[in-house]
């Protein structure tokens, strides 16, 4: 069933859809192979590597009860078709900046219902949420500073996704750009990395 926000004010979408926080669900891992099963079916051939990516992604980290993923894919696929198809299956389209485009899961013109998920379709890259996932695996004391902070700009921001976003922007850099030092070419396209 396609999901229409045509009529849906900008104001109304900050209301449906506030900054929510939860601690850990062991369930989101489930969730995420799941669909990484049923995206591998829908796009073939064509996918690259699928990953679970964000805060969902870190056993213990309180987080938006979202689940990340993104996907690479190559460079010669049909995204009409596959959008199509993911549309049919109710599937919100956005497309972000740093995406060539983005699939949401769970959003409704009535708010959240069912699994929340973000879909991040890109070419094949050495991505920065997987060099920062990994640096929340490895050190739990940044998780948990990044769960504080979470926790302070959802109080700023409670109906403001993208303001609570860009306000933990400084943060993640910090330790995106800590972990490709600790990690350095982890995620390079190649014959050895995927």
């Amino acid at each position: 069933m396609r999901q229409d926000f045509s009529g849906v004010t900008a104001k109304r979408l900050t209301e449906l859809f506030p900054v929510l926080l939860e601690e850990h669900n062991p369930a989101w891992k489930a969730h995420y192979e799941e669909e990484k099963e049923f995206l591998a079916s829908v796009f073939g051939g064509k996918l690259v590597r699928i990953s679970h990516i964000g805060s969902s992604s870190v056993p213990g980290l309180l987080a938006k009860p979202t689940v990340d993923i993104l996907l690479e894919a190559a460079g010669d696929t049909d995204l009409d078709a596959v959008t199509e198809r993911l549309q049919d299956e109710g599937y919100a389209v956005n497309t972000p900046k740093s995406d060539l485009i983005m699939y949401l899961k769970g959003y409704t013109p009535q708010g959240f219902q069912g699994q929340a998920f973000h879909i991040h379709v890109r070419h094949s890259g050495d991505w920065g949420e997987l060099y920062f996932r990994d640096y929340l695996l490895a050190h739990p004391e940044a998780a948990a500073e990044y769960a504080a902070l979470k926790t302070a700009l959802k109080a700023q921001y409670p109906h403001d996704r993208d303001g609570y976003t860009e306000a933990k922007g400084q943060f993640v850099r910090a330790c995106t750009e800590r972990a490709r030092k600790e990690f350095p070419g982890r995620y390079t396209p190649g014959p050895s990395n995927g």
